[in-house]
């Protein structure tokens, strides 16, 4: 949920693969990843515009998101 977001808008999917060193193909076939998706859930906790503007459009809170990085590890 929260990927289809970041990778919704080209400026902000660039930001994030830059910041990550990913490629697309590398997010795609990661997304069961542990590790890739902390790097998501670490770009969003990073730029907390972002995070709000995520937790907005998912119907999440950013708190949820937080946690969510918690149980992850």
């Amino acid at each position: 949920m929260v990927v289809g977001w970041i990778v919704a808008e080209p400026s902000r999917s660039e930001r994030f693969l830059t910041l990550t060193g990913l490629d697309t193909d590398q997010l795609r076939a990661g997304l069961d990843d542990p590790g890739i998706l902390g790097a998501v859930l670490d770009f969003l906790m990073g730029h907390e515009p972002d995070l709000i503007a995520c937790a907005e459009a998912t119907g999440l809170t950013p708190e949820a998101i937080v946690a969510a990085r918690g149980e992850i590890g």
